[in-house]
């Protein structure tokens, strides 16, 4: 997945969060985002085409109740059954959305692990937004959301409730930790593409938190880590390869919550 605003069942639209201490969040994330020589981000958190793909809002009391977990919007057939199979599956109902005719627009939702996600309509192409200075076919970096997936003790029923919420088709991932065999699992969306990941807690997934995690490219990604712990963020697991370039990292922003960053 490298591409945000796509019309499609399963597809990952955009992701959000509320937070206190405000403006030190948009100060953390608009330094730590905004590394290279030609930053994939913007200082407001747009990417470098200025589309709104990760938005920051204020912790007000109309989301006091909301997790401090960063929030995929993922597109749904049909939002008010997309719900209501939550429901029946364990899931909780934080925010549902309506029209004045009581017809479903949007939902907040939590699965049985505690992770949150959005279920909202599959956009029209009319609502994607124009791309600033550049045709959206034109080659170069952008910053998007560039992978999402789920860490949990129970993958496989977890894997199963996205099946049937979501609209994924699911594919399974086989494992190895200490000599034992498991699966972990790829989730498509409608069009059969991926779109995001469902993982056992174990292996080099182990001690991550069972909250949706966000990928996000950056520019310089070890510069980025730099200015995660120099901005009151913690680098939690990070990931390099045979030359010693960093290659993932998940990291803790100042409030405590968890996203990953990956070169661009």
């Amino acid at each position: 997945m490298s591409a945000s605003y796509i019309p499609r069942v399963g597809g990952i639209l955009s992701a959000d969060i509320a937070v206190p201490e405000h403006e030190r969040e948009v100060r953390f994330y608009s330094r730590v985002l905004s590394t290279g020589e030609n930053p994939l981000w913007r200082e407001d958190l747009m990417n470098n085409r200025g589309t709104p793909i990760i938005g920051l809002g204020a912790r007000t009391p109309e989301y006091a109740d909301l997790p401090l977990q960063w929030m995929p919007h993922i597109q749904v057939a049909d939002v008010a059954a997309s719900a209501q199979r939550a429901l029946e599956l364990g899931g909780h109902e934080l925010m549902h959305g309506k029209d004045g005719d009581g017809k479903s627009q949007w939902a907040v939702l939590r699965d049985a692990n505690g992770a949150a996600f959005g279920i909202i309509p599959v956009v029209s192409a009319d609502a994607i937004p124009p791309a600033e200075g550049a045709s959206r076919a034109a080659a170069g970096s952008v910053g998007c959301i560039s992978w999402l997936d789920l860490t949990v003790s129970d993958a496989s029923a977890t894997a199963d409730f996205y099946r049937q919420v979501v609209g994924w088709s699911v594919q399974d991932v086989e494992l190895a930790d200490a000599n034992e065999r498991y699966a972990d699992y790829n989730m498509f969306g409608g069009d059969g593409a991926p779109a995001a990941g469902v993982c056992h807690a174990r292996g080099a997934n182990q001690g991550l938190p069972p909250a949706w995690m966000i990928y996000l490219p950056v520019g310089d990604l070890a510069e980025s880590l730099r200015r995660v712990r120099a901005e009151g963020g913690r680098v939690i697991k990070s990931t390099q390869g045979t030359d010693g370039e960093h290659k993932c990292a998940v990291v803790e922003d100042p409030v405590g919550v968890c996203l990953a960053l990956v070169p661009g």
